[in-house]
């Protein structure tokens, strides 16, 4: 057990998290990711979700950032009319 987790037990704190709420995080973080979802046999280390997570996350924002590029060129390049479309679309 880490010694944070052991000073937290130790203080009293009431919003302590306990190892089973850990385990249960990790796990649900673990259905989450493409990556590992499917290694349900293998035992996959609390590390290696996170480190996975990470990773996804940053995955992620590469993709948000890409499709709001390619999408405000989209719009420089449409008409007026095909633009408006597509930000009443995006507002909704």
């Amino acid at each position: 057990m880490s010694s944070r987790r052991s000073r937290s037990r130790q203080s009293g704190s009431s919003r302590s998290i306990t190892d089973d709420q850990i385990n249960d995080l990790v796990s649900k973080l673990q259905q989450l990711l493409p990556e590992i979802r499917h290694r349900q046999s293998d035992k996959v280390s609390a590390a290696k979700v996170l480190q996975e997570t990470c990773n996804y996350i940053r995955n992620l924002h590469r993709e948000v950032d890409d499709l709001s590029e390619r999408l405000s060129e989209l719009l420089a390049t449409s008409d007026t009319a095909q633009a408006a479309i597509i930000r009443s679309l995006l507002m909704q």
